[in-house]
């Protein structure tokens, strides 16, 4: 069964399916591009580039109003003092507060080659009584600029004087739109594109306290993928013949359990397969934390993880940045949403012994092996056999011990890295085009720390 309803990157795929039927699809690889200083990406039409703000150095260069970094371990923004007072409404529950905030906005990030998507995501600890808000504004080709768009309202609880972390529907300028969790431009066929982007954080607490959310990472990604129904084809690297020992959580076995987030378990693949890395990395809830769980439930962390990976307005738990701010939750973890671009890059990782979710659309007859179809499904990609082939778990499986699952190299690549394909009625809709997240420890070692900088991620 699909473990998402509805596709949801894209949302001109529909009415732009005709043009791009007609467009002969592109075979070009993707380039990579550091996240240090801006400079020429790797040979390639297209690029990917992820930056992050994570020290000391990176804090000072923005531009504050009441924040400042804070040391202590890891350096993270927190607010020194408020900048002002503001109410909030929380559109989930009609609560009305008042919240102290302060704010800080990035230097302005100019990517080697122009983006038609962005996708922010961080990393951060907000206690009861703190929530962020971070929001994206960038810099068309033209020069003119987009509004600033709110990217997330988040936190890390459901208390209740907590507001609900939340996407923000029905923003748009007629040029670019944000989907859920990812800024596009609506017609990247006539070649406008964001040429450069700044984030803007304001960190929340209740009026009166000292509490503060605590930023470790804010990350950003920006891509231009071409549309493309195929991608190349890739050689197994030296990743292939590698597996790593990730514990396999099924979400099936969750069906019907606590439906008032998204449905139950049947539509948990995200948090499922984010619980089933961070556990790789030997995280995982308290006994305390898993109280609330009905204790004759199996696996009570996957519950855990769904509840507190929930977007209440897109009533699912598949927000890409907020799989991985819950990721980031978890002692001394970071966490990014990004795009590979291709299995090559995956193999790397997983040969520095990082698993990787990644996101992919497709029809049953797409996938051998899979038994189902899906508009949109999150698997963790945990090795490769010796002959390329990729090893997942994959948490759409009727029992933990049928898991994992090894799918056929090319058939994976396409489903995974392409931005177009047609659905069971023939019509175009959007792929993923190579998402996905990584969760990494906040000092990971050489090798893992050097795969990861080839990628860009630092």
């Amino acid at each position: 069964m699909p473990s998402r309803p509805t596709p949801r990157r894209t949302v001109l795929a529909a009415a732009l399916g005709a043009a791009a039927t007609s467009l002969a699809a592109s075979s070009a690889p993707l380039a990579f591009a550091s996240s240090g200083a801006s400079g020429p990406s790797r040979a390639g039409s297209a690029s990917i580039d992820y930056h992050a703000w994570t020290s000391d150095d990176d804090w000072r260069r923005g531009t504050a109003e009441g924040t400042r970094p804070a040391g202590g371990g890891r350096t993270g923004l927190v607010i020194d003092r408020p900048a002002g007072t503001m109410e909030h409404t929380d559109p989930h529950t009609g609560t009305k507060a008042a919240w102290e905030y302060a704010t800080w906005t990035s230097p302005v990030r100019t990517p080697p080659a122009p983006a038609s998507e962005v996708i922010a995501s961080w990393n951060a600890h907000a206690p009861a009584g703190t929530w962020l808000q971070t929001e994206v504004r960038g810099r068309y080709s033209d020069g003119t600029r987009t509004p600033w768009y709110v990217m997330g309202r988040w936190t890390a609880g459901d208390g209740p004087g907590d507001i609900r972390r939340t996407s923000v529907d029905g923003q748009g300028d007629g040029r670019s739109s944000v989907n859920t969790d990812t800024l596009a431009v609506g017609k990247p066929a006539t070649g406008l594109r964001i040429a450069s982007y700044e984030l803007r954080l304001t960190l929340f607490r209740k009026p009166g306290t000292r509490l503060t959310p605590t930023v470790r990472r804010l990350g950003v990604m920006g891509s231009d993928v071409p549309d493309r129904f195929t991608v190349p084809a890739s050689v197994p690297g030296p990743g292939a013949g590698h597996e790593l020992r990730v514990p396999g959580y099924s979400q099936e076995i969750h069906k019907g359990q606590y439906p008032e987030y998204d449905n139950g378990g049947e539509a948990w693949c995200s948090p499922t397969s984010s619980q089933m890395a961070l556990e790789y990395w030997g995280r995982k809830p308290t006994a305390a934390d898993l109280a609330w769980v009905d204790p004759a439930y199996a696996d009570p962390q996957v519950c855990h993880a769904a509840r507190f990976t929930y977007d209440y307005q897109y009533k699912g738990c598949g927000n890409w940045p907020f799989n991985a701010a819950y990721a980031a939750t978890y002692h001394d973890m970071q966490a990014v949403v990004t795009r590979l671009g291709s299995l090559g890059d995956a193999e790397k990782l997983i040969r520095a012994r990082i698993p990787v979710i990644t996101s992919q659309s497709f029809l049953a007859a797409e996938l051998d092996g899979a038994g189902y179809g899906t508009a949109g499904h999150l698997m963790c990609v945990i090795g490769f056999t010796a002959q390329g082939d990729v090893v997942v778990n994959d948490p759409n499986s009727p029992s933990n011990a049928a898991v994992r699952r090894v799918y056929k190299r090319r058939q994976f690549e396409t489903i995974w890295l392409r931005t177009k394909r047609h659905n069971a009625q023939g019509e175009v809709r959007s792929g993923s085009g190579g998402v996905c997240y990584l969760y990494f420890p906040a000092e990971p070692d050489e090798r893992q720390r050097r795969a990861l900088q080839e990628l860009g991620i630092r």
